[in-house]
This record gives structure tokens, sequence and C-alpha cells, in this order.
């Protein structure tokens, strides 16, 4: 890194510069600035601290704010040498929950300076490890209707007795016909009050859906392959494309305005410029090791150890295949590694199209 142009963080507006630092409490630890109003500017007397209030008690001031319990230990560190250093160059108290139990951190001092540095700098320390987490719910249009899977299953037959003298071609690494699906976007969603707050959002975003397909399901077809690297020789993810019967560009509207609205809500990244809606149908990461006893997540291979597949010949007699024609009607929240009764993922919550 540039010590001279360090990366910028964004949050609520504010910028901020990211110092990477070596610590004792984590292999590396990210130290911020912020790029704002001096520490001796105060603050006006109704004024809050971004979407945090702060109160005035018989002690000072008060600032109370929700931070998963997951992340609690980033802002105590070890030994609760980060809370230390946090308290003593605010010259604040933070109080925090015990770790597992959901509930607010609390920072108080004697001066609203103070806790608004306080605040600012615990928001700061929790947006940069809530970054690291693995996403625990996903956006996505379901691909699972009745014809498209069959459409599938045809296809991973058809693949299979003509393709599977090809290297690393194999019954594992076909997608579940239950899952299929289109990603929209991932989102690290850390307690309960998170996934309802995402759900919240979720109905929030269903009156400018349905302007865009006028209160209808939306007609899709599913056909053609394509392949996600430059090599097709050496392919980790084959996808189906999906498009607009009418050839228009509605669900790729529909989707990038989506993340745009999860984004601005600050619960979900912007990962692309335009979301890359794929159906995957093949991926390596879902290929068992026959080695391996199938005990569920066993055997499953881990993205440094994921073997390629040759896909030239698949690609070659299964360019334009046909999966099959539906009418989508639902946006879902989904959870990952957690499937309903009919083995699709999981849902926290949904809207319809019509």
């Amino acid at each position: 890194m540039d010590v001279l142009r360090p990366p910028l963080i964004n949050i609520n507006g504010r910028i901020y510069r990211r110092n990477i630092i070596k610590e004792e409490h984590y292999e590396e630890e990210e130290e911020f600035s912020y790029m704002g109003p001096p520490d001796d500017e105060e603050l006006g007397e109704d004024e809050t601290c971004d979407t945090h209030l702060i109160e005035q008690s018989d002690k000072g001031y008060r600032c109370a704010i929700d931070v998963p319990s997951v992340l609690y230990k980033y802002i105590i560190g070890k030994k609760g040498e980060t809370r230390k250093r946090l308290e003593f160059d605010t010259k604040t108290s933070i109080n925090i929950p015990k770790q597992g139990v959901e509930g607010q951190i609390v920072i108080t001092g004697s001066t609203k300076t103070a806790v608004s540095s306080a605040v600012t700098r615990v928001e700061v320390l929790v947006e940069n490890f809530r970054r690291k987490q693995p996403f625990t719910h996903f956006l996505s249009f379901p691909l699972n209707d009745s014809k498209i899977q069959e459409g599938f299953l045809r296809f991973k037959d058809e693949v299979l007795k003509q393709c599977s003298q090809d290297h690393g071609v194999e019954e594992s690494i076909f997608q579940n016909p239950a899952k299929l699906h289109l990603t929209i976007g991932t989102l690290a969603l850390l307690n309960e009050m998170e996934v309802r707050k995402a759900c919240e959002h979720l109905q929030e975003c269903q009156n400018f859906i349905r302007d865009i397909t006028e209160g209808k399901p939306l007609p899709l077809e599913v056909t053609g392959i394509e392949y996600m690297n430059d090599d097709p020789a050496v392919v980790d993810v084959l996808y189906a494309k999906v498009n607009v019967r009418d050839g228009s560009d509605r669900l790729q509207v529909i989707a990038d305005r989506l993340v745009e609205h999860f984004v601005s809500a600050g619960l979900m990244v912007r990962e692309w410029d335009r979301v890359k809606l794929h159906g995957t149908v093949m991926n390596t990461l879902f290929r068992k090791d026959s080695t391996v006893e199938d005990t569920g997540a066993a055997g499953r291979q881990t993205v440094n150890e994921r073997e390629a597949f040759d896909a030239k010949n698949i690609l070659k007699k299964f360019d334009a295949y046909c999966f099959g024609e539906f009418e989508l009607n639902t946006v879902q929240l989904s959870q990952r590694y957690s499937t309903d009764c009919t083995g699709y993922y999981s849902s926290a919550g949904s809207i319809s199209l019509s």
C-alpha cells in the first residue's frame, strides 16, 4: 500500500483514510482517521452523530449504537486493549454487552464532542470488520420453475453422455435443480434485527419493480450457455443465459435498481457497475472428492483446491441449448446454507413482481 495515498472508506457520506498497521490483537488490524471537522469543533445543541442521537444526562453525554454481537470482539480487542485505547483516546467510557448477547453498545463521556469521536471510531471499526464477514443471505430471482428444472436435467444427462470423457466433467459439479437461481447480490446480515431491516428494504422495492413490470410476471427464456473465465479448456463456472422474451432489459434494470437500493441502505457492497445475471448450472466448488466419505459438507472443495473442467465440447455442442421458458414473479431474500421443503434456499423474505 502507498502510505502517501492510503485507501479511503465512505461511511454515511464521511470519508476516512485507512492505514494498515501491525498489532498484537489481530494478524492485521486497520486503523482509521476521520477526514472531517477538527476534534475541538463543538456539535450543535440538537445535532446527532449520523443516525445516532447523543443525549445529555446528569453525568454528561450518552449515545447507544446497535452492533451485532459477532463484532464485539473487534471493538474489545485482545485483553480489552482496543476498547482501552478507544476510551483513552476519546476520554469516554464504552460499555459492551456480554459476548453472544444482542444489545446496544453505550458510549458515555463528559462532552458531546468526545462521545461523537468515540461513536465515529467504533462505527469505522465495525464497518471494516463487517466487510470481512462471509455473506449469510443473498437476493435472487428463483429459476426453480418445473419446466426449467426439467430442461436442466435433460442438459445434465446429455452432457454426461456426450462429454464425460472431458477433463473434470462429472456429475457432482452440476447444480442442484431445486436451487437454480440468478444471484442479484450478497449480504452479511449478522443478527435478526439486520435480517428484519433487509426484509423491510425489500418491501420498499416492490413499487418500483411493479412500475417496471407493469404489475405482471416477467416472461423469461433460459437459452444458451456461457463460461466465466477466458479459457474454455479451464472453466470453474458454466452458466445459463436468461433474457426477457420481448428482448427488453427489464430484468437487468430490476436487478441494478435492487442493488442500488441495498447499497444505499448500507446492507450490500457494490461489486460491479451492473449485475452480471447468470444461472449457474456447473460449478467446480460443488465437486466432491470421491476418496472422502460423503457426510454433507465433507468432501467439498475449497476455492484454493478447486479443479477446473474442460468445457470446449460442452460449449460447442450445447451453445444454444434451450432450458425452457417461464414467468418470473418473485424476488427472494434467501438464507445461505439453508433449504426449505422444495429444496430451494430458505426464504427470509420475498416480494412479487405482479
